[in-house]
């Protein structure tokens, strides 16, 4: 494949940046600058020499611009094959000009979107033409260059620098590729709001998803495995993938998956108290409130200082330096928060491999969204886990009703269970966890491991007693039989949360009455695979 000399580009840009610039570069080879529009007109004040699009086609721009490049001037001069003396002679005959460059980036369609403008301009920003020309300069990409990203503009004017006004075949191969990813991006935001938010489709006929590379990987969950970080086209919620890194290490993998449990869960405190999260292998170990996010910590950190080694942190408020100073004491890999002030980020700045991440505001745990997981031939998809439990909903099972502060108790239970692996019990009391017990294949093991978790808690701190005594244990899933929850009767809880739902509810309940349990079921469960 042969470099090819740019005598003719078509620019059509709806971001300007960096277009007049591009514009003089092109300007000092003699390359003939066609244009539309908007574009032409910021050329033209730049005093670059532009001629219409329109008087390249001989037909003037049309429906408020609907139609301006969909002619066979623009196509025929893009499409055609240059060797081929067939495609040569059609040219000639009916005058139509090789175009060797085209410059296009597309109507601002997700811009709009997200900034909540009516469905007509919503619709009017859907690109036609520009789409058509990505493509077909695409395709002929063995002679014609096509760029959609203001940022390979430099890469341009470099290449053609180099090759005296040409490109090379690589060079277009590359651009080409990028080409069609624009497009097939810009046709997923268009499928996806047509199908979520204007026909109301929870699970469309074809799931478009789109999103482009934010960061290569050291490796994925073991280092045999190579990973990337992918970041949505379009709008989405800020989380963990758009967190501002202070300072520290590049993230893993695991980094990423760990902090991103982190922060769901502590988001489902944030117009709470001062609250802490800490996880070890996307599983909560500790998680607490407190008047102040130092006593916050201190709680979560007691309830399983052993795993909170080498562990996630995240927090609901702006850190400060007395805390920060506190989570310094042991080896931390990432800390998440809101922001941080100068006192706090002075202080991790010692820690040279922690890595500090802001995320600004915390995102909305009852937001809705789309969960995927891929297995061996297909894609599981769900909606996102927003399901949430007020008091009203909860509905008394036995004869002791719970108190007012064994009420506060389950529910904060209940929303941390929610955020770890099934099977799940939970232990609380007075806002912080006392035991928590993850993974395990049976609910009964879940309710001992945690109930031992929190007896060695206690041992650790010197405390006369576990937490467990007088604590309310949220179970994500009903009890199959009672018992898991007599285990949690024997670690001393008082009040427990459940679904409810079993056919063996009635022997469960009756356990509970038995135990002196006041129990209330939720109708809802969480299991978290």
């Amino acid at each position: 494949m042969t470099d090819v000399t740019i005598k003719r580009a078509l620019l059509s840009v709806s971001d300007k940046a960096g277009l007049i610039e591009l514009g003089r570069a092109l300007g000092q080879h003699g390359v003939e600058l066609v244009s539309t529009g908007g574009t032409a007109k910021a050329l033209r004040e730049a005093g670059l020499e532009v001629k219409d699009i329109s008087d390249l086609t001989g037909f003037p721009e049309m429906m408020d611009g609907r139609v301006k490049t969909l002619h066979p001037k623009v196509h025929g001069g893009l499409l055609a094959v240059r060797g081929n003396a067939e495609h040569v002679a059609s040219m000639q005959e009916h005058d139509i000009g090789a175009i060797d460059l085209v410059v296009v980036n597309l109507y601002p369609f997700a811009a709009t979107v997200a900034r909540g403008a009516d469905r007509d301009e919503i619709i009017e920003n859907i690109d036609i033409g520009g789409p058509s020309m990505v493509r077909s300069a695409a395709k002929n990409h063995e002679s014609v260059a096509i760029v959609t990203d203001p940022a390979d503009y430099a890469r341009l004017i470099a290449e053609m620098a180099e090759k005296g006004g040409a490109t090379s075949y690589d060079f277009r191969r590359m651009l080409a590729a990028k080409a069609y990813a624009a497009t097939a991006a810009y046709d997923s935001m268009i499928a996806s709001w047509f199908a979520f938010a204007d026909q109301g489709q929870s699970f469309p006929d074809t799931l478009a998803v789109a999103s482009r590379l934010g960061a290569t990987l050291r490796y994925g969950e073991n280092p045999h495995q190579s990973a990337a970080l992918y970041l949505p086209v379009g709008p989405a919620a800020n989380g963990i993938a758009q967190a501002k890194q202070v300072q520290g290490k590049e993230l893993s993998y695991n980094n990423y998956n760990d902090a991103d449990a982190a922060l769901e869960l502590v988001s489902e405190f944030r117009d709470g108290p001062p609250t802490v999260v800490i996880v070890k292998h996307a599983n909560p170990c500790g998680v607490a409130t407190g008047a102040t996010l130092i006593e916050a910590y201190e709680a979560a950190l007691a309830c399983d200082s052993v795993s909170a080694f080498g562990g996630i942190i995240a927090v609901n408020r702006p850190l400060d330096g007395p805390t920060a100073e506190a989570i310094s004491g042991i080896f931390t890999e990432v800390v998440a928060a809101p922001d941080a002030n100068e006192e706090a980020k002075a202080i991790f700045a010692k820690k040279k491999n922690l890595r500090l991440l802001l995320t600004g505001e915390l995102p909305d745990p009852a937001r809705e969204g789309l969960m995927m997981k891929s297995i061996a031939g297909g894609l599981l998809v769900q909606g996102r886990d927003n399901g949430r439990v007020t008091r009203d909903m909860l509905k008394v099972v036995t004869k002791r009703a719970p108190t007012e502060q064994e009420l506060t108790d389950c529910l904060f239970a209940w929303t941390v269970a929610k955020h770890v692996k099934s099977n799940a019990i939970v232990y609380a009391k007075g806002g912080s966890t006392a035991g928590i017990g993850a993974g395990q294949m049976n609910r009964l093991e879940s309710a001992r491991i945690a109930a031992w978790k929190a007896k060695d808690a206690a041992e650790k701190a010197g405390w006369s007693e576990a937490r467990t005594i007088g604590s309310a244990v949220a179970s994500d899933a009903f009890f199959p039989f009672a018992d898991g929850l007599l285990a949690a009767v024997e670690a001393g809880a008082s009040a427990v949360i459940q679904p409810g739902g079993s056919i063996r509810d009635e022997e469960v309940i009756a356990a509970a009455d038995e135990a002196g349990l006041a129990m209330v079921f939720t109708g809802m469960r969480h299991f978290r695979h």
